[in-house]
């Protein structure tokens, strides 16, 4: 009897199940979802590229002893900023003193010599004229001209050298620039040579950075197609710094190198910039960020970060047709910009496209679009459970009124 029971429960169930649910038990049929369409135009888009980079200065210059003896004393501040001809560092002059007095005395006798030789050589050339003097006592006193005027071209070179000597005795610096910590204490013996300090130009300074081959490619193509403003070459890009804080450095520079080679390690190439640096703001060795203004791409189009879709497929956006219906769009992007984001492929001018709603679009569905810049309405809230309706609902139809 229980077997029985258990039979007549299952066949009325599958009986149930299959019949027709009444009309009210169904799934109404759902209204178009309503969304934000915007109607794409195409325009000239600035773009920026940014890039972490750092400071270095412009010349790294090694002063050295260019004469040895015994160091006297140092005439500058470590790490102080000194200008082109400043005195740094002075080398013991006193045997260098000596020997330009004895190139000099050198000079004299040699000259003195000259001058006896010229008088003789016009004694002879006088002499041979009259027919009282022989044709090779005239060629000895020429000879002894000529010698005398290579021995005071000898004495001068000697003097010169034994003046430059003298000169490197007194050490300045060959560029404007900041000292670093001296090599060699005072009273150090120093050797030709020998390493005494060394000068950083930070005015200007250089800030290198690293782009990826890419990006360089990309730049470089719209530079050839006149995508920078009022310019033709890259090296006429407009740098900016940023610091850390965000804040933006008060000069702007330009791009004077860019190396013709790719980093095997890590597939960028290496460009530097050269920035003003009047109030040694920048320093060496210091992190920024690097902001490439200048490029304008032209008739681009540009959408709204909101209305990128991520499928299997890869990116997409939702167009709506003349019907309002909703169909797929692949696409392929640029770059991001401060607008959204730049498009490279897929979309044209004139294309509608949904930029607030997108979850609630289906492709092959119809949309109810709203007015350019609207907001999607909200759905409609919850009935109260107390009775009545709250703002903004819906009124109440006959049937409900009847339940």
């Amino acid at each position: 009897m229980q077997l029985l029971s258990f039979g007549r429960t299952v066949v009325v169930l599958i009986a149930l199940l299959s019949s027709p649910l009444p009309a009210a038990a169904q799934a109404p049929n759902m209204p178009p979802p309503q969304v934000t369409v915007e109607t794409l135009e195409a325009r000239d888009v600035p773009v920026v590229y940014e890039y972490p980079g750092r400071i270095v200065a412009s010349r790294e210059v090694e002063v050295r002893a260019r004469v040895g003896g015994i160091l006297l004393g140092r005439e500058f501040d470590e790490g102080a900023r000194v200008k082109k001809g400043d005195l740094l560092f002075q080398i013991d002059p006193a045997t260098y003193q000596a020997q330009v007095a004895l190139a000099k005395a050198q000079v004299a006798q040699a000259a003195a010599q000259l001058s006896q030789a010229r008088r003789s050589e016009e004694r002879a050339l006088e002499l041979t004229r009259r027919g009282a003097s022989s044709q090779s006592t005239l060629d000895d006193a020429v000879s002894a001209r000529e010698l005398a005027e290579a021995q005071v071209e000898a004495a001068q070179a000697q003097l010169r050298t034994a003046q430059l000597s003298l000169d490197y005795a007194t050490v300045t610096a060959p560029v404007d620039g900041i000292t670093s910590l001296e090599q060699v204490p005072e009273g150090s013996l120093l050797s030709t040579g020998d390493l005494l300090t060394k000068i950083s130009q930070i005015d200007p300074v250089y800030a290198n950075f690293s782009a990826a081959d890419t990006e360089a490619a990309t730049i470089r193509e719209m530079v050839e197609k006149g995508a920078l403003e009022g310019a033709d070459e890259a090296s006429d890009l407009k740098v900016e710094i940023l610091f850390g804080d965000g804040s933006v450095y008060g000069e702007t520079g330009r791009i004077d190198f860019t190396s013709t080679s790719i980093d095997t390690e890590t597939g960028t190439i290496l460009s530097r910039t050269v920035m003003p640096n009047p109030t040694a703001q920048l320093l060496p060795g210091q992190f920024v960020r690097l902001r490439l203004k200048g490029l304008v791409a032209k008739d681009a189009i540009v959408i709204p970060a909101e209305a990128l879709m991520q499928g299997p497929q890869g990116t997409f956006v939702y167009l709506v047709d003349g019907e309002n219906v909703a169909a797929v769009a692949p696409i392929a992007l640029e770059r991001q910009i401060a607008d959204g984001y730049l498009v490279k492929s897929g979309l044209k001018a004139g294309d509608r496209l949904v930029t607030k709603g997108v979850v609630k679009v289906r492709p092959g569905a119809p949309v109810k679009p709203t007015p350019e810049g609207g907001v999607p309405d909200q759905p409609a809230a919850a009935p109260a459970e107390a009775g009545g309706s709250s703002a903004g609902e819906a009124p109440a139809t006959k049937e409900t009124a009847e339940r």
